[in-house]
């Protein structure tokens, strides 16, 4: 007599079985994660821009850093709706270049059959 070793998990939670769930929350998990590191790599890329324009120094950074910080706090309410509407618009530009750049890493890897970490 052959024992079942995926036992429950034909019942069901919600509509889906335990393997559905497994597998929608493991899509959830890359995609967020995805989301999270394309957003970290193009804050990253705004770090390097003040970088660059500091000289590579950490003064020169620090420097532009409040440069730009001082000219955003006097601005008037309309400068600085233009200012976050050109931010937005650099981060959109930015953001489709590293995803475009990262778009083999959209979807996690599919396990290749009689693979031995097949499930």
């Amino acid at each position: 007599m052959a024992i079942n070793s995926d036992r429950g998990t034909d019942r069901r939670y919600a509509g889906f079985t335990r393997r559905e769930w497994q597998r929608s929350l493991h899509f959830l998990l890359h995609g967020c994660g995805f989301v999270g590191s394309t957003l970290l790599i193009t804050w990253g890329l705004f770090f390097l821009f003040f970088l660059v324009i500091g000289g590579f120094s950490f003064d020169g950074f620090v420097h532009q850093l409040n440069n730009f910080t001082s000219r955003y706090v006097a601005a008037e309410p309309a400068r600085t709706g233009a200012f976050l509407d050109m931010f937005a618009v650099a981060h959109m530009i930015l953001s489709t270049a590293v995803i475009a750049l990262r778009a083999n890493r959209i979807l996690p890897p599919r396990q290749v059959e009689g693979d031995f970490r097949h499930g």
